[in-house]
Parts: C-alpha cells; sequence; structure tokens
C-alpha cells in the first residue's frame, strides 16, 4: 500500500506545446491516501486513462512527478513500482486455465510453490472463482474472464496499490452491480491502495469514497459522493452528477440583489455583497431538481412557471417547466400528484449555488 503524491504534473502529446490548451493533462497537484478506495470520473477524453498511464508508468510525464509514499518514480518501469492494473478488457492467457493464470504473478517474482497454490485459492474464493481453477480462460464468460484479471493483481502481496481501467465496460449490466459489490469487499478486506477510473456516476459512487471528477485535464472537485452532489464546486460537477443534473440560469448582480431577467432571486446578504466587493456584475446561478419547492398553490416566496411535461419513472417523477422563459426540471416524490398546465415553485437559499467563472463562490474563501 502506498500514499500516491502527484507534484505539479502535467502532461501533453505535442512535440512543441504553445499553451495550457495543448496539453491532456493541465498542471495539478493530487494525493491519494495509503489504503484510500478512490474513483477518477468524467467524460471520455478528460484525460482520465492517461493520468492513470503516468501512475502506473506506462506513460512518462511531460512535467512534475508522480511520488510513491514521497519517493520520485518517474524514472521506475511499470514493474518495479508495483503496480496492478486492470484494463477495460481483460488481460489474461487464454491457453492457460484460471488457476495457471492467478499463479502466472507469483511463479514470475519467485513465490514459493506451496504459498503459490495458497494464494491462488484465496484469491478465487474472493472472486467466487474456485469451481472454474481448471478451466481454460478462453471458455470463460467475460464477466469471468475480467474477475480473473482482477484476481491477477490482487494475489500479489507486494502490491503497491491497483489502478482499474474502465473495467466493468465489458460486462453484462445485471452483473455489475455484483462486482462493484465484489470490488467494495475487497478493498476492505485487504485494504489496498485502489483507483478506479470511470464516465459513470453510479459506478464511481458505490465503489469510492471519494471522487476526483475530471474535467478538461484538470481535477475540478475531490470530495465524497454527497458533497459532489450537495455542493459541487464546479458547474461541471453540478451538470454531470445527478440526474438529471444541475439547472443553471445566467444571473446580474447589482446593488438592489441578484437577478434572473425580472426576478431577484433568493441569495444570502452576505454571498450578494461578497460579489459586489469584488465588482462582480455576472454569474451562474444553480440549484439541483432535487431541492426545487413546488407547491400546488401561490405562496409568498413561489414563482409561478409554465409546466411543460412530467414524466412518471416509477419511484420519482421529474417535472420539465419554463421560469421566466428557461426550461428547467424539478424532481417530484412518486406519490406527488403531477401539476399541469401552471405550478409555483420556490428555490431554498441553503441549496441555491452561485458559481463565477464556473467555480463556486463561497463565503470562507
Amino acid at each position: 500500500m502506498v500514499q500516491i503524491t502527484l507534484n505539479a504534473l502535467a502532461h501533453t502529446y505535442e512535440q512543441d506545446p504553445s499553451g495550457p490548451d495543448d496539453y491532456a493533462i493541465k498542471e495539478m497537484n493530487h494525493v491519494w491516501e495509503q489504503g484510500g478506495a478512490y474513483a477518477l470520473l468524467g467524460p471520455s477524453g478528460c484525460g482520465k486513462s492517461t493520468l492513470l498511464n503516468i501512475i502506473s508508468g506506462l506513460l512518462s510525464p511531460t512535467d512534475g512527478e508522480v511520488l510513491f509514499d514521497g519517493r520520485r518514480v518517474n524514472e521506475l518501469r511499470p514493474e518495479e513500482r508495483n503496480i496492478a492494473q486492470v484494463f477495460q478488457f481483460p488481460v489474461i492467457y487464454d491457453t492457460m486455465t484460471v488457476s495457471q493464470n492467478l499463479a502466472f504473478p507469483l511463479k514470475n517474482t519467485g513465490v514459493a510453490k506451496h504459498k503459490i497454490q495458497s494464494k491462488v485459492n484465496e484469491v478465487a474464493d474472493l472472486l467466487d472463482l474456485t469451481s472454474e481453477l481448471s478451466k481454460k480462460a478462453k471458455g470463460l464468460s467475460a464477466d469471468q474472464k475480467q474477475k480473473v484479471s482482477m484476481g491477477r493483481g490482487l494475489v500479489r502481496d507486494d502490491v503497491s496499490a491497483i489502478l482499474f481501467d474502465e473495467p466493468l465496460t465489458v460486462i453484462d449490466p445485471q452483473l455489475k452491480w455484483k462486482l462493484r459489490r465484489k470490488l467494495k469487499q475487497i478493498h476492505e478486506r485487504f485494504n489496498i491502495t485502489m483507483v478506479y477510473v470511470t464516465h459513470d456516476q453510479l459506478e464511481a459512487s458505490t465503489f469510492a469514497d471519494k471522487i476526483a471528477v475530471m474535467y478538461e485535464g484538470k481535477i475540478v472537485q475531490f470530495d465524497t459522493p454527497r458533497k459532489l452532489f450537495e455542493n459541487p464546486k464546479h458547474t461541471f460537477v453540478g451538470y454531470f452528477i445527478g440526474s438529471p443534473g444541475m439547472n443553471f440560469l445566467d444571473v446580474t448582480i447589482d446593488d438592489g440583489g441578484i437577478h434572473f431577467k425580472s426576478q431577484t432571486m433568493p441569495v444570502s446578504d452576505d454571498l450578494h455583497k461578497k460579489l459586489l466587493g469584488k465588482g462582480i456584475s455576472q454569474a451562474k446561478l444553480g440549484i439541483r431538481p432535487e431541492f426545487i419547492h413546488v407547491w400546488d398553490d401561490k405562496t409568498d416566496d413561489a414563482y409561478e412557471v409554465d409546466v411543460e411535461f412530467v414524466e412518471d419513472l416509477g419511484t420519482y417523477k421529474i417535472m420539465s417547466f419554463r421560469f421566466n422563459g428557461h426550461s428547467m426540471k424539478a424532481r417530484l416524490n412518486e406519490d406527488r400528484k403531477a401539476p399541469s398546465n401552471k405550478s409555483w415553485v420556490s428555490f431554498p437559499e441553503q441549496w441555491t449555488k452561485l458559481y463565477v467563472n464556473d467555480y463556486l463562490v463561497e463565503l470562507s474563501l
């Protein structure tokens, strides 16, 4: 187990980069603590796999350092870093049995035969592969092959960390939940530093204690699943986390308050004063559909809106509406009668967020 530190790390595939936009990984400083379960979450092309390959040693960073427990490992080959990496597609030997595949990393490092079999049996039991040990790998299903691939990393006692690069992409959707839980159990049992790359927020939330959300080569927020949902510190986090994502309104700021078109919005006086003090006249207001209050009748702090349609998703409903001509969504409980034509909504101050240049404005800063 190691603590992984990224120190002023940056990477570009360009020979002569002219600026930050030419970098796949923009300069970052980041720490994954020893024994933690982390997810690296973001859309395709944001730099997740590039960052993972730099940590494992498959790529050498253009700038900065990778440190394992404070020791620079930039010049070390992948095998010298004691990193196990599980890829999107299983990496196993089809002509070998499951037992031989699991034993292979141990044989390569000269582990005694009696210890090899004991370790193989332990990992096979953990991954529900005991009944498959004598079978050739080529005859396994896709999820079984991926479990063998995971097992090849787990079987080693000296592994510093396990890196997962979208490991469940090829797995049948019905089996994904089971394998996610299995990975969580593995982490709880072995307490190995694990970093899990995915574009699926459900996978990330199920597996990880903390999630690093990546956007355009940067980690824009590193937090628990709950904090990412309740207090997104970047507009992309608000948009990407949650289904549907956060509602955003372009607002203006003046001495009279914070406004969306003709409506004054519920934002704390302290936050309003802070923005005025910094000379900021424009921002984005964000609020999640879950936090919008929908009323049956007109109230003092509610705005009248036009209901466009309501989607019944079984356990909840999503109401799409227009507020001052802008399309928004609110989430309703499953037993709530769906409004039609007109409704009234309010935005609780504590859940109303303001963003300037895409970053959350906080009073503590």
